[in-house]
């Protein structure tokens, strides 16, 4: 068993619901390659779950791409994820899980800190990744759905983003 504390994180200002989502381009990874992609572009192609996680190897992450994968998302919507992890460890990330999703690298944690999902993380100066957090959006980049989490470590509401998928796509 894991053994960890559980933290109550700070409040955020992050986009809601009827929002447009900020705008942002990063190395976008699929299982083949990586290239500089904006969010808008991605979101053209249809209605996009994006996806922020903690880096790559963190328990949270793990857990949080095994959900997603079983529950099929992809089947319905495009699947973006987005951390601070570098375009390597997204690749291995993907070929262990995240299966038909792209990953956006941001190890500068800017994109977290425009969405206010930020986390710095304890006992370790100047490290900031993203606390977990989903945005359904649509073709526009408005938000149709917003969760974001309120403690560490907690996980999506799995149920409400199926239910919000159902809803809009």
């Amino acid at each position: 068993m894991v053994d960890f504390e559980v933290v109550s994180l700070p409040e955020t200002d992050h986009p809601t619901v009827g929002e447009i989502a900020p705008d942002f381009t990063r190395p976008l990874v699929n299982e083949e390659y990586w290239e500089d992609a904006s969010l808008s572009s991605v979101v053209a192609d249809g209605p996009t779950l994006l996806v922020f996680h903690p880096m790559d190897g963190a328990f949270p992450t793990t857990y949080i791409w095994k959900e997603i994968d079983e529950r099929g998302f992809a089947a319905d919507v495009q699947v973006v994820g987005v951390s601070i992890s570098s375009p390597y460890e997204h690749k291995e990330l993907l070929k262990e899980r995240a299966a038909d999703a792209r990953l956006f690298s941001d190890p500068t944690a800017e994109v977290a800190a425009a969405y206010d999902v930020e986390h710095d993380l304890d006992g370790m100066a100047g490290v900031t990744e993203h606390r977990p957090a989903v945005f359904l959006l649509d073709e526009e980049r408005t938000i149709l759905y917003a969760w974001v989490a309120g403690e560490w470590p907690e996980f999506p509401a799995y149920d409400e983003i199926a239910a919000a998928i159902d809803d809009h796509v």
